[in-house]
C-alpha cells in the first residue's frame, strides 16, 4: 500500500524528517507516536502533499506509483486521506454541502445526486451519533473540538479512502466522543485499505488496537514493535527507546 524510504523533508531549511522508512500493508493498522516536536504532523502532511514542505531525498511509493509526483488532489483522489490536527473552519458553507461537494470531486465515477447523498449521509451521522442538525451548521460555527474530530472520522467513513492517515483524532476528546471516533475507525478496517494513527496517547490504541507501533523521535523511527510497544511507552516514557 505504502513504501516509504530513506524520506527526508524540510521547512524553510530546517530538516525535520531525517530518513525515515516504512512499509504499510494492505489490511494493515500502524501507529505512530513519539515526544513533540519529533516530526508526526510533518510526515502526514508531507504524504499529502503539503505546500510548505519540501521533500530533499528519498521517495515515497502509493500502490507502487510515485506518490511525491502527485499534487495534493491528485494523491487524495488516489485514495489518500489526511484528518487534520487543527481541522480548517470555512465561512459561509455547510457541513453537509462540503462533504457533498468533497465525496463527488473524489469519486467522480459515482457521482451522487443530493438527495441519494442525503439519505447515506444520514446513515453514516447516525452511526456517528451526531444530531442531524450538525450537516446544516457552516464549518466556521457551533463545533466544538470533540464534534469537529468526530466529523473528520464522518468525512473517512463517506471517502473511504485506501489509506487514511489520522493525525491525533484523539486530542481533546472525552470518553464517550473517545469511542465514537475509535468505532468509526475500526470500521474501517478491511483487507484492502490501512490506516496510520498519530497518537500521543495509549488510549486510543486500547480501542483501536495496531498491528504495528513505531516511536518517532528527532525525525527518525528509533523502534518498531507491536502493540505491546504503546503499553511500555504509556508506563516508562520515551526516554527509554
Amino acid at each position: 500500500m505504502l513504501e516509504i524510504k530513506n524520506l527526508w523533508a524540510q521547512i524553510d531549511g530546517q530538516p525535520i524528517l531525517k530518513g525515515i522508512s516504512l512499509t504499510i500493508r494492505a489490511g494493515e493498522v500502524h501507529a505512530i507516536m513519539g515526544p513533540n516536536g519529533a516530526g508526526k504532523s510533518t510526515l502526514a502532511k508531507v504524504l499529502a502533499g503539503h505546500p510548505s514542505y519540501e521533500v530533499t531525498a528519498g521517495e515515497v511509493l502509493f500502490e507502487g506509483k510515485d506518490l511525491l509526483a502527485l499534487a495534493p488532489e491528485e494523491r487524495a483522489q488516489a485514495g489518500l486521506f489526511l484528518s487534520f490536527q487543527y481541522p480548517i473552519e470555512i465561512g459561509g458553507l455547510s457541513n453537509g454541502q462540503f462533504l457533498h461537494a468533497a465525496r463527488n470531486a473524489l469519486k467522480k465515477e459515482a457521482v451522487l445526486s443530493a438527495e441519494a447523498f442525503e439519505i447515506l449521509l444520514d446513515e453514516k451521522m447516525k452511526q456517528m451519533e451526531m444530531r442531524p442538525e450538525f450537516k446544516e451548521r457552516n464549518l466556521n460555527e457551533g463545533f466544538s473540538g470533540g464534534e469537529k474530530k468526530r466529523n473528520e472520522i464522518l468525512q473517512m467513513t463517506l471517502f473511504e479512502p485506501k489509506l487514511a492517515l489520522l493525525d491525533e483524532t484523539d486530542s481533546g476528546l472525552d470518553i464517550d466522543a473517545m469511542r465514537i471516533v475509535a468505532q468509526g475507525i475500526n470500521q474501517m478496517r478491511r483487507k484492502e485499505n490501512a490506516l496510520l494513527l498519530i497518537t500521543h496517547y495509549q488510549r486510543l490504541l486500547d480501542l483501536v488496537r495496531p498491528d504495528v507501533v513505531h516511536v518517532l523521535a528527532d525525525g527518525k523511527i528509533v523502534r518498531s514493535g507491536g502493540a505491546e510497544l504503546a503499553l511500555e511507552l504509556e508506563e516508562k516514557g520515551y526516554a527509554t527507546v
